[in-house]
């Protein structure tokens, strides 16, 4: 796979490179936010692996950037910055992963080639209808009964996940692995408070109301 590496950081610059191209990888490096912008809007790459504390334009600004000029390549943050809600930041700027520093590189090797498997969008579905609900995954964008949605990163990827399940009970585990890429419970109301925030906007003031809670197994995606 062509991949992009933003580090700024020498001895792990070259430590990612070796282990990547090791594994047979092709890899363009660049130590700034502003490059990683530029590179990964004119190249095609498999996977972006980016690093959040970097010189001029952070790597959180980057991908942002990134994601606002269309580009969907599968993105991991590889980073020391580690809390949650640092986590939770990345996700919302439209991360597929998140890997903290320090790492073993097995598992960043099994990440990137998760993240490399996906379809590509020209290859996928690229539009998802439940009722009057729409989701457009080639635009990222929201409607509902004719009018446009405006959703924050993370509940546009909640709802994508949700209506792709339509008609499932998805539990509280499915939803931190799949959308947050949490193999443990934080312990927080991440899921609820992102559940309630979503229920406001495409439920609040239509006929119908599309997502319900199971109670005592999770969230349902009604499947009219």
């Amino acid at each position: 796979m062509k991949l992009l590496l933003l580090e700024d950081d020498a001895d792990m610059s070259a430590h990612v490179m070796r282990l990547l191209r090791g594994a047979s990888h092709v890899v363009d490096h660049c130590s700034n936010g502003r490059d990683a912008i530029f590179l990964a809007t004119s190249n095609d790459y498999s996977v972006l692996i980016l690093d959040r504390l970097v010189p001029g334009v952070d790597g959180l600004a980057a991908l942002k950037a990134i994601r606002s000029a269309g580009v969907q390549t599968p993105a991991l943050f590889l980073t020391a910055v580690q809390g949650i809600a640092d986590r939770v930041d990345g996700l919302d700027a439209g991360a597929d992963d998140y890997l903290v520093k320090p790492f073993a590189g097995s598992e960043l090797l099994a990440r990137i080639a998760a993240l490399g498997r996906r379809p590509p969008i020209a290859d996928a579905v690229t539009r998802l209808t439940v009722a009057d609900l729409e989701i457009d995954l080639l635009k990222r964008s929201v409607m509902r009964g004719g009018k446009r949605v405006d959703v924050q990163q993370q509940e546009y990827k909640l709802l994508e996940y949700l209506m792709r399940h339509a008609g499932e009970v998805v539990t509280r585990t499915m939803l931190l692995e799949s959308v947050w890429s949490f193999h443990f419970d934080p312990g927080t109301n991440l899921i609820e408070s992102h559940i309630s925030r979503l229920r406001a906007k495409v439920d609040r003031g239509f006929d119908s109301e599309l997502i319900e809670t199971v109670r005592g197994a999770g969230y349902r995606m009604r499947a009219q």
